[in-house]
């Protein structure tokens, strides 16, 4: 009894349901997108299988869907009656609508993904890229530096050979004094025994030995007029004070660019340290102190280029000034004794003191140039101008007194040089000796007794 109702009520949800209408078609349909058991739709077309026939299907009828439809799988025959009685109790299936906006959505996340991780590979690779010039740069920059010591070294080691020069120098000038005072003294000598002898022969003797001497000595003086030329002691010491003051100007320089130097080492220490955390690399590629730090690295290395380039050029420069000048302008007294020394006559001067910054300049040499006053003003030129000899001047202090100079103007771009002529005419004699600097020869007009003072 139980089983004809439960037959009566299947009959009466199929009556009402919406399956009782379907056709043999869409009970394929059904078969293959809900129950998903397509090998057997040969099945349901031979037995033509409709809405009706799906209450047998839920039933579970043996005879009916093992021996008609050939199921006999025992997950098949259940899946089947499981479909067919839900679709009798409670209606076809519904399909659930296709959500475009999820499709969107994931669509756009997958971009934005893919995106992401390739923006982040760019970024990896172009951060490695970029500290490897970074590095390189880096290694320049001390190449650069190392160069530096050894200009520095080299020019240390060209001063300690100028001043072993300088006093080469000064050993052999004070010989040459020696031998010309020596030479002097048997001029003399020689003289007085001229002056001195009753016979005219033995005068006549004396006077010729007086001019081998003279002739020797003036021979030695015209070899080393040729072969040195004498400038006066005041212009060494103003090349002196030129250098020291250069010297100033070039320590500024160097000071800042070895700042800029030490702050571009601590910039890229820093950015190891942050390149060796988990993060590091990602912070460093979306940060602009990468940049910042290659600019400051750059800058430092243009800046020690400058300053090599300056201390090669300043080396070379005043090694040939002091080679064809003949006295030493790099190993002077210093500059505190230099000023002293060449504004003694002029208070009005001041003379500023160049300090090293404890910061760096931001500017060049060019600028400091401009901001810093004169230092060494025009001098007139009276207070160059040098006392005549005279004849009861007894020595002469240097070979440079055969030379006097004259200016005719105030400008020293209007200097000119006269032929000033040094002359020695003793009283009661005839002969004398005629000096011209222009032309560098020596006339001896007169074979009598004579004497001159040789000047070196």
């Amino acid at each position: 009894m139980g089983e004809g109702v439960n037959g009566r009520s299947k009959c009466q949800f199929q009556s009402l349901s919406a399956v009782h209408n379907w056709t043999t078609e869409d009970t394929v349909q059904w078969l293959k997108e809900s129950v998903e058991l397509p090998q057997y739709e040969t099945s349901f077309r031979e037995f033509r299988i409709n809405g009706n026939t799906l209450p047998r299907l839920a039933a579970n009828e043996p005879s009916f869907m093992s021996g008609q439809l050939k199921i006999l799988d025992q997950r098949h025959k259940q899946k089947l009656n499981l479909k067919a009685l839900d679709a009798v109790l409670f209606g076809p299936p519904s399909r659930p609508q296709h959500n475009w906006l999820k499709d969107f959505v994931l669509m756009v996340s997958i971009v934005i993904g893919v995106g992401g991780c390739w923006f982040a590979y760019i970024q990896n690779k172009s951060s490695r890229v970029h500290m490897g010039q970074m590095m390189k740069d880096l290694e320049s920059l001390q190449s650069a530096e190392q160069s530096l010591m050894d200009l520095q070294g080299r020019l240390e080691k060209a001063q300690e050979e100028n001043r072993t020069v300088a006093v080469e120098k000064q050993n052999l000038e004070q010989k040459m004094r020696d031998e010309i005072s020596g030479a002097k003294k048997e001029s003399y000598r020689l003289r007085e025994l001229r002056q001195g002898a009753e016979c005219e022969l033995s005068r006549l003797k004396y006077a010729e030995e007086e001019l081998v001497q003279v002739r020797m000595a003036l021979k030695r003086a015209e070899k080393e007029m040729q072969t040195e030329w004498s400038v006066p002691d005041a212009l060494q010491m103003w090349l002196q004070l030129t250098h020291e003051v250069e010297v100033q100007y070039y320590n500024i320089k160097k000071h800042s660019a070895e700042l800029q130097l030490t702050v571009a080492k601590e910039e890229a220490e820093k950015i190891k340290r942050k390149r060796s955390s988990v993060f590091g690399t990602l912070h460093v590629a979306h940060s602009s102190s990468l940049d910042e730090v290659d600019h400051k690295i750059l800058e430092a290395k243009k800046s020690l280029s400058e300053v090599t380039a300056c201390l090669r050029e300043r080396l070379h420069r005043w090694q040939q000034m002091e080679k064809l000048c003949g006295f030493p302008l790099v190993h002077n007294a210093g500059l505190p004794s230099l000023t002293a020394t060449l504004y003694s006559d002029h208070s009005w001067v001041v003379m500023p003191r160049v300090s090293v910054p404890p910061y760096p300049i931001a500017g060049g040499v060019d600028d400091l140039d401009e901001d810093t006053p004169p230092i060494i003003p025009q001098l007139t030129s009276a207070s160059m101008m040098r006392p005549p000899l005279t004849r009861n001047s007894s020595l002469c202090r240097s070979r440079r007194s055969l030379y006097s100079t004259s200016m005719t103007s105030a400008d020293p771009d209007l200097l000119s040089m006269t032929s000033s002529a040094l002359s020695y005419h003793p009283e009661g004699e005839e002969g004398y000796i005629f000096f011209m600097e222009r032309k560098g020869y020596v006339t001896l007009n007169h074979f009598c007794p004579i004497f001159v003072q040789v000047c070196l």
